[in-house]
């Protein structure tokens, strides 16, 4: 009798043969004997975190896009600036990363030393905790492999080249992920991680008050979306934490409903609203705006291959003890 592979699993398996052998030696169940309780403190932890911040699922996963971009997925984001290093946590475009992700990673560090000291890496705490919000916001379930350690160093000025911004044209932020080997179909599937969470008005303020001299609102905006971000964002100026949600429709829903407000006018970010205009990038919006179960699909598996970027293996990294300071640095 021949044993069938589902497709998400073949998946997996090539994913696994592609990548460097470092990468290749994390595995699911890495923690099943040093640390058999770990799935059951992460799922504690994020679920009370989300019953009381819901918003906290988008800012954890987003924290895990900086995160990986930088360097790859190895909890360099978290480490905290001291005397001697400003580290990636204090880049201009990291300063608005939400304290509730930060937290909830803080907390379930915390539990599992109680649990099993020394043993479970910040990088994997922070992959599982964004894989748990991701699924209780709607989202896809999808495999996380286990054994990263986290990063040796972090350094501000190694972000910049890395993320893309609210502004970034369509052509660079496609040669960023490619630069990553990201094709542009996983770009457009993780650029979904738009479908929850918000933006600050100072993001996107420019396409509504002064986007060209004739023209100060972007006409490619809905005429009443427009209006809209024009009363809610006011007084941007006066208050930075003024935001509008990325989804105005399902804002806490993890659904495809971001793709189908781009083709309505209603991509706030003009990134958001690159993916609809360029010709590469077109057709993917076309595709998840019809089809929730290809986006779904195509999401799980393009966040699984930036999960196993850049991973630190061995003594490539370390476990550290509290996931915003290095060992060396730690009494």
């Amino acid at each position: 009798m021949v044993a069938m592979v589902s497709p998400s699993s073949l998946f997996l398996i090539l994913l696994l043969l592609s990548i460097p052998f470092s990468e290749s030696n994390l595995t699911i169940d890495y923690y099943k004997n040093s640390c058999p309780h770990l799935e059951n403190i992460i799922r504690e932890t994020v679920t009370s975190k989300y019953i009381s911040v819901p918003a906290a699922a988008a800012g954890t996963l987003r924290l895990f896009f900086h995160d990986c971009m930088v360097g790859g997925c190895d909890a360099s984001v978290l480490i905290s600036s001291n005397a001697f290093n400003k580290a990636e946590r204090d880049a201009d475009i990291n300063l608005a990363l939400p304290g509730d992700a930060f937290d909830v990673i803080v907390r379930s560090k915390t539990a599992l030393e109680l649990s099993c000291p020394g043993i479970v890496s910040c990088a994997d705490i922070l992959a599982l905790a964004t894989r748990n919000f991701v699924s209780m916001a709607g989202g896809p379930v999808y495999t996380v492999m286990l054994g990263r350690k986290d990063s040796l160093e972090s350094n501000i000025s190694s972000v910049e080249a890395n993320i893309p911004r609210a502004n970034t044209t369509m052509d660079e932020i496609i040669r960023m992920f490619e630069s990553k080997n990201f094709t542009v179909g996983e770009m457009v599937a993780l650029s979904g991680a738009h479908t929850i969470g918000f933006s600050h008005c100072k993001e996107f303020a420019y396409r509504l008050f002064g986007y060209s001299r004739s023209t100060p609102t972007d006409p490619s905006y809905h005429p009443k979306f427009s209006a809209a971000l024009k009363t809610l964002c006011a007084n941007y100026k006066n208050d930075s934490d003024m935001a509008a949600f990325n989804d105005p429709m399902t804002p806490s829903k993890f659904d495809n409903m971001y793709y189908q407000n781009l083709k309505r006018g209603m991509g706030l970010l003009e990134s958001d609203n690159g993916l609809l205009r360029h010709p590469r990038t077109s057709h993917f919006v076309d595709l998840y705006a019809f089809n929730q179960t290809a986006f779904s699909t195509d999401f799980a598996r393009a966040i699984e291959k930036l999960s196993l970027s850049g991973i630190k293996t061995g003594n490539q990294g370390e476990v550290r003890r509290k996931c915003d300071a290095f060992n060396t640095f730690q009494t």
